[in-house]
C-alpha cells in the first residue's frame, strides 16, 4: 500500500486563520457600516415622504383657500348691485322725480357688504399664501432629504463592492461619500 502524501494540515489552518482574520475584521467593519449607513438611509427616507405627504396636503389646503376668488366674485357682484341701484336711481332723477329712499338704501347696504366680503376674501387670500409658502419650504426639506438618500444608497453599493473585493479603498470612498449624506440629513432635518 502506497503511503499517503504528507500534508502539513497545521501550516495550511494556520494560513486560513491569517486570512480569516485579515478578511474577516475588514469584512465585519464594512458589514456595520453599511448596515449604520442603511439605518441613515431609511431615516432619510422616512423624512422624504413625511415631507413631501404635508407638502402637499398644505398646497391642496391653499388650493381649498383659493375659494377667496369667490369671495371676489360675491365682491363683485355687490359691486353691480349698487351700481344698478344708481342707474335707477338716475333714472327716477332723469325723469325729474325723486326715486324712492329704498334703492338709496340697498345701495349702502350692497356697498356695506362689499366691503365686509372684500375683508373676507383678502384673508382668504392671506391663508393661501402662508400655505403656499409652508409647501414650498417642505418641498425643499424634501429634494434635501431625497438627495440624502441617494447619497446613503451610493453609500451602500459601494459598501457591497468593497466587501466583495476586500478593498480598503473602496469602503473609506463609501465613508466619504456617507458623510457627505450625513451632512445633507442634518441639513434637511434644521430646515
Amino acid at each position: 500500500m502506497p503511503e499517503e502524501p504528507e500534508i502539513d494540515t497545521d501550516k495550511m489552518r494556520e494560513q486560513i486563520a491569517e486570512e480569516a482574520d485579515r478578511g474577516g475584521t475588514l469584512l465585519r467593519r464594512i458589514a456595520l457600516t453599511t448596515a449604520l449607513l442603511a439605518v441613515f438611509a431609511t431615516l432619510a427616507a422616512l423624512k422624504t415622504g413625511a415631507t413631501i405627504n404635508a407638502a402637499l396636503m398644505l398646497r391642496t389646503e391653499a388650493t381649498r383657500l383659493q375659494a377667496a376668488s369667490d369671495q371676489w366674485a360675491f365682491y363683485q357682484a355687490k359691486g353691480l348691485r349698487a351700481a344698478v341701484e344708481d342707474a335707477t336711481r338716475a333714472a327716477w332723477l332723469a325723469q325729474g322725480k325723486d326715486p324712492p329712499s329704498e334703492y338709496a338704501e340697498k345701495r349702502e347696504h350692497h356697498l356695506a357688504e362689499q366691503k365686509e366680503i372684500e375683508a373676507k376674501a383678502r384673508e382668504k387670500e392671506r391663508e393661501r399664501d402662508e400655505k403656499l409658502v409652508e409647501s414650498d419650504h417642505l418641498l425643499h426639506s424634501h429634494h434635501v432629504f431625497a438627495n440624502a438618500v441617494a447619497i446613503f444608497q451610493v453609500s451602500i453599493a459601494l459598501g457591497a463592492v468593497a466587501a466583495l473585493t476586500r478593498s480598503r479603498a473602496v469602503w473609506l470612498g463609501s465613508l466619504l461619500l456617507s458623510v457627505g449624506g450625513l451632512v445633507l440629513l442634518g441639513i434637511a432635518l434644521s430646515l
